[in-house]
């Protein structure tokens, strides 16, 4: 899951950032509305946690912004005004939910989860293909009954295929979903991390080739497993 925060207070803005990136999730951080809006109308994201109060573009109009353009990102409003009236502006502009500040991180990932569970109702909670499964509950990968220990950047590309299914994922497809602005890869970091994963499933009585190269268009699972 790659998730936006758009913060001005840099402390509850990194404090933030290493407890989701310490829960598996990916995670871009923007500390003005203006380079918020811009990332977020440029990459995709699955959640945008967005501060009400802000620099250059306040939260609000950048949320009303964003659903305009048919924006399908999750928004989670940050504000340090505990009023029924700004709670109901949020939800108003397009917001999903609202938290106070000061908040508890904890209370936070559990809001997080709770939005992500209620966006992905209709999606099977453990991925699987073959004989391989992932549950992102427990951010836990088996092939058979055999446990894979993956780096996070392994975790992240299986789960980003293991999502799509058969479907054809460009390198750059690959890089936007995986990889932030300010950790651009070279152009064989994906080819790297592809080669690693196979080996680890190899590792494990899989088949390196259930991740399928498409010659000049790029991966996907191979929909003959």
């Amino acid at each position: 899951m790659k998730i936006l925060i758009v913060e001005d207070n840099q402390e509850i803005a990194s404090a933030t950032a290493e407890i989701l990136k310490n829960n598996h999730y990916l995670v871009e951080t923007a500390f003005d509305g203006k380079i918020g809006w811009e990332l977020a109308q440029t990459m995709t994201y699955d959640l945008i946690i967005l501060d009400l109060m802000l620099p250059k573009i306040d939260g609000i109009t950048i949320c009303q912004k964003l659903r305009k353009i048919h924006c399908q990102s999750l928004i989670l409003m940050l504000t340090a005004k505990d009023t029924n009236l700004d709670q109901v502006i949020g939800l108003d502009a397009g917001a999903d939910d609202y938290i106070v500040k000061p908040f508890d991180l904890k209370l936070l990932l559990a809001r997080i989860r709770a939005l992500l569970r209620r966006n992905q109702a209709n999606l099977p909670p453990i991925l699987t293909w073959e004989n391989l499964s992932l549950d992102p509950s427990k951010c836990e990968v088996k092939y058979q009954d055999k446990l894979l220990h993956l780096t996070p950047k392994e975790y992240h590309l299986l789960e980003l295929f293991l999502c799509n299914g058969d479907r054809i994922l460009t390198k750059s497809m690959i890089v936007e979903r995986l990889w932030s602005l300010e950790e651009i890869p070279l152009e064989e970091t994906v080819k790297v991390h592809i080669k690693a994963l196979r080996n680890k499933l190899k590792s494990v009585g899989g088949n390196p080739n259930l991740i399928e190269n498409i010659y000049g268009l790029g991966y996907r699972l191979n929909p003959n497993f």
